[in-house]
């Protein structure tokens, strides 16, 4: 089954120090980049580079950003046919700066990205009906989301919404989403509780569920991810690994996520084998450059199964 991939197409301007600066603080840098991605676009990506036959809904700027992004979409295999050209905003950018640690911190100048209203996506009423899975995130712009999400679920299309970058969501919304896949900060913010625990993650995680959604999974970084739904609360284990850069690790795990799920592979199957696509996304630099193709993701899961200890 195809996923459908409603979101945003950005060009970073990715700059790596040792720190972010202070305020009124000048630094030095090691390195800068262009490079494309977009959480909407990173998703995209994610699940083609896995095997998924993917469709990308957004929008672009009549610039140089904007056709090197479409190329780079082609490229990937994913179908491009409803990435519309803006008349009047440019290509959307994202300034980023990464830290010696592998984390960084980021800037969305969102662009034509907000562009798209909900009146366009409801003439994409047939490409959402005939999704295996609708992916979103946050983006562009709320209503048109929120239009989206009510039409899938007219459709009885699952919906994977991705809350991020993180803000206050009407339960509305959530009462239409299958699938909230949230980290830590963005869990607590909408929940309205501080989250600095498994423990927390799962209080949030409830408060969610009584909003409407179905499935609640809080991305844990190194240490995996937490479902919560009607079922229990399952901890999922992840993959601790040496993170170079964690820009798209929360989009590789969206991506892979839906390509599971549209395989058919149980929640906890999928959440463990998106966990190893993040780890793994985590050990690259860049955006669209660090998600793993499926055989490196096949071989790094031999890897783990034969260095868990075995029973006798």
């Amino acid at each position: 089954m195809s996923i459908v991939v409603i979101g945003s197409l950005n060009m970073d301007m990715v700059v790596r120090a040792e720190r972010a600066p202070e305020a009124g603080e000048t630094l030095f840098g090691q390195g800068f980049a262009l490079s494309p991605g977009g959480k909407g676009a990173n998703q995209a990506v994610a699940a083609a580079r896995l095997g998924a036959d993917v469709t990308m809904i957004g929008r672009v700027g009549k610039d140089a950003f904007g056709s090197g992004l479409l190329e780079i979409m082609e490229q990937e295999r994913v179908h491009t046919e409803y990435i519309s050209l803006s008349e009047s905003q440019a290509t959307g950018v994202a300034s980023i700066v990464v830290d010696g640690s592998g984390e960084n911190r980021i800037i969305v100048v969102p662009g034509a990205n907000v562009e798209m209203k909900p009146e366009d996506i409801e003439a994409l009423e047939t490409v959402i009906s005939g999704a295996g899975i609708v992916v979103m995130q946050l983006e562009t712009d709320l209503a048109m989301c929120g239009a989206a999400a009510v039409l899938a679920y007219r459709h009885g299309i699952p919906v994977i919404l991705n809350p991020a970058p993180a803000q206050p969501l009407s339960d509305e919304l959530l009462h239409h989403i299958t699938y909230l896949t949230p980290n830590e900060t963005e869990a607590g913010i909408l929940a309205g509780i501080a989250v600095e625990s498994v423990e927390d993650a799962e209080r949030a995680a409830r408060i969610m569920l009584s909003k409407g959604v179905r499935h609640v999974i809080v991305t844990l970084g190194s240490k995996g991810a937490l479902i919560v739904d009607a079922a229990g609360s399952r901890h999922v284990q992840g993959f601790p690994v040496q993170a170079v850069d964690t820009v798209a690790a929360g989009d590789s795990f969206n991506g892979a996520l839906a390509w599971q799920l549209t395989c058919g592979r149980t929640l906890e199957e999928a959440v463990r084998f998106a966990n190893a696509v993040g780890a793994l996304a985590v050990g690259k630099t860049g955006a669209i450059a660090s998600l793993p193709r499926l055989e490196e993701v096949e071989q790094f899961l031999r890897t783990a199964a034969n260095a868990e200890p075995q029973d006798l």
